[in-house]
């Protein structure tokens, strides 16, 4: 054991992160995935079956893609490769097959793991086919991305698409007892900023150990601290949001159904989102007067009074003042009646 560490440029007694620490080491331990591996779950299924498929793992970061995955392996007794798509190329892959047929060979199965499988060019993606096909691999893919979009037709047909929920409050606060426990110590904080450390992990797990982590270093043996104290303490995450990608299409669909549906609390909430993630403010005014067109038309005219000049001030303005007859025009948009 000394040897491996040594060769790794390690100690034995190095600190891992509190995330590591905390890793299921079975599949009855992972949290928030139980329509996946719960006693009707697909995946606990296949394990019941004895016949595991290749997988597309679908979901946010930080829901435990890559735990399950490693967990699958050891349930079914296959070897674990793992590999990225980010660092790793066509030569990377060759090798990988290679000693996924020489442990077949032997009578050994591998489970191949490819992290962000989306990133792979379609060349790429193609030269998985025979080695899937042909038994030589059970592949689990993980991606951010909708699948449909990003992955080959003829790989996606010969995978099962499995969607990894945000974890929910429930699941988050059950990591923070977690996390207690491992270190035999209540969180170091107020109530209500254990609330507010929750909503800030944002449904990422891994996230929320990583806070939960420097809370502990920052508080020390002092008072618990509050929600300023925390706030000030902890680096502030940007809003998950990718302005080109499956985000920016969930969050404006988001945003046109609070204005459909009439809440013009969550219209606010994600107008607001979209803005803090980066959005091109003109995108959205473009959207306002579409949604004063389709939604409402007729059933109030001044609604695409409203929007042609809430967009027409922002470009006067500009930001940061042009940004309020927009808010003003999404408060407008949903309480008018729907046509």
């Amino acid at each position: 054991m000394n040897d491996l560490f040594s060769a790794s440029g390690l100690s034995e007694g190095t600190p891992q992160p509190l995330a590591d620490r905390l890793r299921p080491r079975t599949l009855s331990n992972v949290v928030g995935q139980d329509h996946l591996l719960g006693p009707d779950g697909p995946l606990r299924r296949m394990l019941e079956a004895g016949r595991l498929s290749s997988i597309i793992f679908w979901g946010p970061p930080g829901v435990g893609k890559t735990t399950i995955a490693r967990l699958l392996a050891s349930e079914t007794d296959l070897e674990f490769e793992a590999i990225s798509a980010i660092f790793s190329g066509v030569k990377d892959l060759r090798a990988a097959f290679e000693r996924a047929e020489a442990r077949r060979s032997t009578g050994k199965g591998t489970l191949l793991f490819v992290d962000e499988i989306h990133r792979f060019n379609k060349a790429q993606q193609d030269g998985f086919l025979p080695f899937v096909e042909g038994g030589v691999v059970t592949l689990v893919g993980a991606t951010t991305e909708n699948p449909s979009f990003e992955i080959n037709g003829a790989l996606l047909s010969r995978c099962q698409v499995m969607v990894l929920k945000r974890l929910d409050e429930k699941g988050l606060s059950l990591l923070i007892d977690r996390a207690e426990a491992m270190e035999e110590q209540r969180l170091p904080v107020e109530p209500a900023a254990r609330d507010a450390l929750i909503d800030m992990a944002d449904g990422d797990g891994r996230y929320l150990l990583n806070l939960v982590e420097q809370v502990y270093t920052f508080a020390g043996k002092g008072e618990p601290l509050t929600v300023a104290a925390m706030s000030a303490a902890l680096q502030k995450r940007a809003p998950a949001y990718d302005k080109s990608g499956e985000g920016h299409y969930n969050l404006i669909s988001a945003l046109h159904k609070s204005v459909r549906g009439s809440d013009p609390d969550a219209a606010m909430y994600w107008f607001a989102r979209m803005l803090e993630g980066g959005e091109d403010p003109r995108f959205l005014a473009r959207r306002l007067v579409v949604m004063a067109s389709e939604d409402i038309g007729l059933a109030d005219p001044t609604a695409m009074m409203v929007a042609g000049e809430a967009a027409r001030a922002f470009e006067r303005l500009g930001e940061p003042e042009g940004l309020i007859p927009l808010a003003h025009c999404v408060v407008h948009l949903a309480t008018a009646p729907k046509s």
